[in-house]
């Protein structure tokens, strides 16, 4: 019995990613909007209420493809910040950077269905809050312990902006201060914006040599939060 139930288990793993697999394929040709489950089904070779009993609807589908992304540039990311050549955070900042930009590069369609136009009709539930934060988190924790060794230079904080950035940091970083909360957010949603122009074709006749073009940028990201630069 165990063995049948291994066999199940295997199987239906194997079905759920080539279910994913075709999905992704259908993104690409036709975008997020017109994901049709009947037309995975029928690419797969199976009968709609086949797949149904994997995924019941076009938006558990959806879902499961949006926490895939996530947890695949927020595994880039990670692994960039383990494997830095140097501990220093500045460098790891921009380490971690280019990690999202060629994991993004490598994967236009899946990064189109996270950062692009929201899908019609879809919300994303509870379930994507956490793979959405990896990246986030992992630029954090570079300043954490940036803060902890050889410190950060602290960012201005405008007065009036000085509640919200209270309560952003007493959300997502209670140990740092206000101003670097807020500063981590700025260069969380510029570095997002860096790699959409470029993804979605902004740059086009603007910016030649992209790869330091984006280097530089996210190392000023990283200046702007406070990491020191060497020496």
């Amino acid at each position: 019995m165990t063995t049948v139930r291994g066999a199940r288990a295997r199987a239906r793993i194997e079905i759920t990613a080539a279910i994913k697999d075709e999905a992704r394929t259908q993104l690409a040709a036709e975008g997020a909007a017109k994901l049709s489950l009947r037309a995975v089904a029928r690419e797969l070779g199976m009968v709609s209420s086949a797949l149904y009993r994997y995924f019941p609807s076009r938006d558990d589908l959806l879902t499961a493809l949006i926490v895939d992304a996530y947890d695949a540039v927020g595994a880039a990311a990670e692994q960039a910040a383990a494997e830095a050549v140097t501990d220093r955070p500045l460098d790891r900042w921009t380490a971690v950077c280019r990690a999202v930009r060629a994991w993004a590069l490598a994967h236009p369609h899946e990064y189109a269905l996270i950062y692009g136009s929201p899908v019609p009709g879809y919300t994303a539930p509870q379930d994507t809050v956490v793979p959405a934060s990896r990246v986030g988190l992992v630029l954090i924790e570079i300043a954490r312990r940036a803060h902890a060794t050889e410190g950060v230079a602290l960012p201005p904080l405008a007065d009036d902006l000085r509640p919200e950035a209270v309560r952003m940091s007493a959300d997502f970083a209670p140990d740092l201060a206000p101003a670097l909360a807020v500063a981590l957010v700025a260069a969380w949603a510029q570095l997002f914006g860096l790699v959409s122009f470029e993804v979605f074709g902004q740059f086009h006749r603007v910016v030649e040599d992209r790869d330091t073009f984006f280097a530089t940028a996210a190392r000023r990201l990283g200046q702007d939060v406070g990491l020191l630069p060497r020496g």
